[in-house]
C-alpha cells in the first residue's frame, strides 16, 4: 500500500522517488526550529541571487570608468540584463527538477556556478569575457538557486507566509548592501581580480549554510509542467504578467544607473556614488519586509498599486535632483518602494491562481516572460542615455524608467478593480 504519512528525506534535499509522494500530509507547522532554519537558508539564497544582482549598479559604475575594458553604456548594461534575465528565466526549467525532490542537487550546482563565475570574472580583461562569466555563468547559477529559495517556504508556512517570505527576501537587500561595499573598499587596495575573488569566497561561505540546513518537508504531490495552457485563457493572469513586464522594464533603470548618475553628474564624489547602491538596497530591506507583512492583513494588490506608482513618480523626480541630500533621500525612498515592487508580485500571482497545484507552473511562466522586460531594460537604457551622442541625456533616461513603472501601477489598479471591484476597504 502507498504510504499515507508525511515523508521527509533522510538527507537535506535528496531526490525522493516519485512513488513515495505523500498523500495525507500534516499541515505546515508555521514555526519551529526546522521551519525557521529553512527561512535562514532561503535568506542566504536571496543574499546570493537578488543580492548579487542588486550589486550590478556598482559594477556598472566601475566598468564605465574604462579601467577593465572599454565599452558603451548600452553594451555594459547587457551584462547585468543577461544576469537578471537568467535568474528569472532559468526557473522555468529548474521548477520541475525541484518538484522531483532534487533540492540538494540544485543548491550544489547553483552554488558552484555562482562561485565559479566570480572566479572566472576575476580573470577577465575583455568585455565578451565579462558577459560570459558574470552574465551567463553567474546568472544561470542564481537561476538554479532562486526557485528553491521561493518554493521551500510554503512547505513550512501558511498563516505566517508573508512574514516568512519577507524575512527571507530581505537577504537580497542585505547582499545588495554588503557586496557593493566590499567591491568599493577593496578594489583600490587589492585590485579588481582579488576583490572579485573575495566576493566569490563570501558567496561560497554563505551558500554552504543552505546546502547544510535546507530540506524538503515533503515532495510536491506531482511534478509540475513547464507550461499551463489554461493560463493563456485567464485574462487577469495575462494582464498581470504583461503589466509586470512593463513595470520591471522601468524599475531596473534606477537599479543599474543610480550610482553612475551620482558620479557622472558630480552631485557626489566617487566614494559616495558607490555607496548609493548600498543605501538603496538598505532601504529595500524594509521595502521587502514591511509590505509583505502588511499584505497578510490588507492584501498584496492594495500595497502593490501605490508601490508601483510611487516608484515611477520617484524616478521622474530624479530629473530635479541636483544636491547630495536630495539624491540620498531619493535613494532611500526609491529603495523602499522597489523592495515592495519586487517582493509583492509572487503573492499576487498566488491569489490570481485558483488551482494552487498550477501555481508553480504559472509563477515560472510569468517570470520567464517578465525576464524579457529586464533583458530589454539595461541595453535600451544605455542607448537612451547616450541618445546618439557623447553627452549623457539623464532626463530621457529617467522618463524611460519612470513612465513604464507608473503605467504598471495603473495596470495593477485595473486588475485589482477587475477582480475585486472599486471598493478600497476590502482585502485584495
Amino acid at each position: 500500500m502507498a504510504d499515507k504519512t508525511s515523508v521527509q528525506s533522510p538527507l537535506p534535499g535528496e531526490g525522493i522517488p516519485h512513488k513515495k509522494t505523500a498523500v495525507g500530509l500534516s499541515p505546515p507547522p508555521n514555526g519551529g526550529t526546522l521551519a525557521w532554519l529553512n527561512v535562514l537558508g532561503s535568506f542566504m539564497l536571496y543574499f546570493n541571487t537578488w543580492g548579487i544582482l542588486n550589486t550590478f549598479g556598482a559594477y556598472q559604475t566601475y566598468y564605465e570608468s574604462g579601467a577593465l575594458f572599454h565599452a558603451s553604456s548600452s553594451d555594459i548594461s547587457w551584462v547585468g540584463s543577461i544576469a537578471a534575465f537568467m535568474l528569472m528565466f532559468v526557473g522555468l526549467f529548474v521548477g520541475p527538477i525541484y518538484d522531483r525532490g532534487y533540492l540538494r542537487t540544485l543548491l550544489i550546482v547553483g552554488s558552484f556556478m555562482v562561485v565559479f563565475g566570480h572566479m572566472m570574472l576575476s580573470l577577465c580583461s575583455e568585455f565578451w569575457q565579462v558577459v560570459l562569466a558574470q552574465g551567463f555563468v553567474v546568472g544561470i547559477g542564481t537561476g538554479c538557486l532562486f526557485v528553491p529559495c521561493v518554493a521551500i517556504i510554503p512547505q513550512y508556512f501558511t498563516t505566517k507566509m508573508g512574514a516568512a517570505m519577507g524575512a527571507a527576501a530581505s537577504g537580497s537587500a542585505l547582499g545588495g548592501v554588503i557586496y557593493p561595499i566590499v567591491l568599493y573598499r577593496l578594489i583600490n587596495q587589492i585590485g579588481f581580480p582579488w576583490t572579485v575573488r573575495v566576493i566569490g569566497f563570501i558567496a561560497l561561505g554563505t551558500l554552504l549554510i543552505p546546502i547544510s540546513i535546507m530540506r524538503l518537508r515533503v515532495q510536491p504531490p506531482k511534478v509540475r509542467a513547464m507550461i499551463d495552457p489554461t493560463a493563456f485563457k485567464d485574462p487577469a493572469y495575462l494582464a498581470f504578467v504583461f503589466t509586470s513586464f512593463i513595470g520591471y522594464m522601468g524599475l531596473f533603470v534606477i537599479l543599474f544607473y543610480l550610482s553612475f548618475f551620482a558620479e557622472a553628474t558630480r552631485i557626489t564624489d566617487s566614494s559616495l556614488a558607490f555607496y548609493m547602491v548600498p543605501i538603496f538596497n538598505a532601504a529595500s530591506i524594509f521595502g521587502r519586509t514591511i509590505p509583505n507583512k502588511l499584505a497578510d492583513r490588507f492584501g498584496p494588490f492594495n500595497l502593490l498599486v501605490p508601490a508601483a506608482l510611487s516608484s515611477g513618480l520617484l524616478m521622474l523626480c530624479m530629473m530635479a535632483v541636483h544636491s547630495k541630500a536630495a539624491i540620498i533621500v531619493m535613494a532611500v525612498l526609491s529603495g523602499f518602494m522597489s523592495g515592495a515592487l519586487i517582493g509583492l508580485p509572487p503573492m499576487c500571482l498566488a491569489i490570481l491562481t485558483a488551482d494552487k497545484s498550477k501555481l508553480g507552473t504559472r509563477v515560472g511562466m510569468g517570470y520567464a516572460i517578465i525576464a524579457l522586460g529586464v533583458l530589454i531594460s539595461g541595453p535600451s537604457s544605455g542607448a537612451v542615455i547616450r541618445n546618439g551622442g557623447t553627452s549623457l541625456d539623464w532626463h530621457s533616461l529617467w522618463v524611460f524608467g519612470g513612465v513604464p513603472t507608473c503605467v504598471s501601477g495603473l495596470g495593477y489598479a485595473a486588475i485589482r478593480i477587475f477582480k475585486y471591484g472599486p471598493k478600497l476597504n476590502i482585502k485584495a
